[in-house]
């Protein structure tokens, strides 16, 4: 899946059986319903672990925030393993203010993330 307007776009990518989103841009009030839609739409019946990599993303607003905290409660239900990694500065604090770090494994690099979901 690719999808792309002008402020987002999300590429995603299937390595050693995990479902690796990268998302690029920013997500707002805007465009937070597309996002959301798109990565449930991605992630579908899927049974294999989510990395969703942030490493491109430039803003994120509270809707984008809790598109991503809505799809953590969804993956946790089908206990399905979820973490996001390579947060650029601004938008890991964002995540510590907002507790999301307490809720979500938040990793440094993908190479971390792939070892943590699949170890």
């Amino acid at each position: 899946m690719s999808i792309q307007n002008n402020q987002l776009e999300l590429q995603a990518d299937q390595i050693e059986g995990v479902l690796i989103i990268s998302v690029a841009g920013r997500i707002d009030g805007m465009n937070a319903q597309e996002f959301h839609q798109n990565l449930d739409k991605e992630i579908g019946s899927s049974e294999n672990p989510v990395v969703l990599d942030l490493e491109k993303l430039s803003y994120i607003s509270s809707a984008g925030l809790r598109s991503i905290l809505l799809i953590a409660k969804t993956l946790q239900v089908k206990k399905t393993r979820f973490v996001l990694c390579s947060l650029p500065g601004p938008i890991k604090e964002i995540f510590e203010i907002a507790g999301f770090d307490k809720i979500i494994n938040v990793l440094e690099s993908r190479s971390d993330a792939l070892a943590t979901i699949t170890g």
